[in-house]
């Protein structure tokens, strides 16, 4: 029905709409995009009553203020954040009750990068390729929520949970990402391999949701020239040239030139989401230390 959505009042920075991804496409040079602090997405939805796969909204940085169609129980989660209804404090990080009407806002992240607002039915953007995920580098999915537009709510599935507290994730003063070496650290020198684990790295303001960019020193490589494109994971820690590493995640292109020295297993990249700019990276050996062959 028409009556089930809400309003954009106030986007923020950048706002999605995002699921758990569309999964299996890589194939056809499709990343897996969804929500990048993905244990923060289920939370959300599990505290309204939803499937965990539901869609919900991820704001970066400054949040964001929809106004509801409909009485509808919400949720925000992620980044720590004020959250208000009709300008009067509610809970973050719990189910509540909005009016139809109201205007809900979930304010700038007071800690880490992105929030994620759930709505009981979940939201119901066009699917595209089973997924209703915005992926920010193919454009796939529904466009960043603008001033003044209307999406779909579905329908509720039933009673919300009742619950007393709930564990939340803190966000680190800093990042420490385990990797598992390879498939190319043989393109850099035992040097350029100790730089990664002792380096003095920082979160790259120019992070975004294709990749986590880093500042710091250089990896030193022991091969002139490029690779020929290759499939690229989720996670993947690839270097370009100018030798700072960058970690792909959920939107990440899915083939790359540039020597992947490692990857970092998936249950790290969520406390990637809310790495603030500046925040120090430590990058740790993550199995057995690969052999270096240096150049060939």
């Amino acid at each position: 029905m028409t009556d089930s959505a809400f309003v954009v009042v106030r986007p923020g920075a950048l706002t999605t709409v995002q699921d758990l991804g569309r999964v299996g496409h890589a194939h056809l040079g499709v990343p897996r995009s969804g929500a990048l602090d993905q244990p923060a997405h289920r939370l959300a939805n599990r505290l309204v009553g939803n499937a965990e796969g539901a869609a919900t909204l991820e704001t970066t940085l400054t949040g964001c203020a929809v106004r509801l169609r409909r009485p509808a129980t919400v949720a925000v989660t992620g980044a720590p954040c004020t959250v208000t209804v009709d300008g009067r404090p509610v809970a973050w990080g719990a189910a509540v009750r909005v009016p139809s009407d109201a205007l809900l806002e979930a304010g700038a992240a007071a800690h880490g990068v992105r929030s994620y607002v759930a709505f009981d039915g979940g939201v119901e953007a066009e699917p595209v390729l089973g997924s209703r995920a915005t992926d920010v580098l193919s454009g796939l999915g529904p466009a960043p929520l603008a001033d003044g537009a209307v999406l779909r709510l579905g329908r509720p599935r039933g009673p919300v949970p009742a619950v007393d507290g709930v564990p939340h994730r803190g966000v680190a003063p800093e990042l420490v990402l385990p990797v598992v070496p390879g498939p190319r650290h043989d393109w850099f020198t035992p040097a350029g391999l100790r730089t990664l684990s002792t380096g003095d790295f920082r979160v790259s303001a120019a992070s975004n949701r294709i990749g986590l960019r880093t500042e710091g020193p250089s990896l030193e490589r022991a091969r002139d020239g490029e690779l020929a494109s290759e499939g690229m994971a989720l996670g993947a820690l690839q270097v370009p040239p100018d030798g700072r590493p960058v970690l792909f995640l959920a939107d990440h292109p899915t083939t790359g030139g540039y020597p992947v020295v490692g990857v970092v297993p998936e249950r790290y990249l969520a406390a990637a989401a809310q790495a603030v700019p500046g925040t120090p990276v430590r990058f740790t050996p993550f199995g057995p230390r690969p052999r270096t062959t240096g150049a060939r």
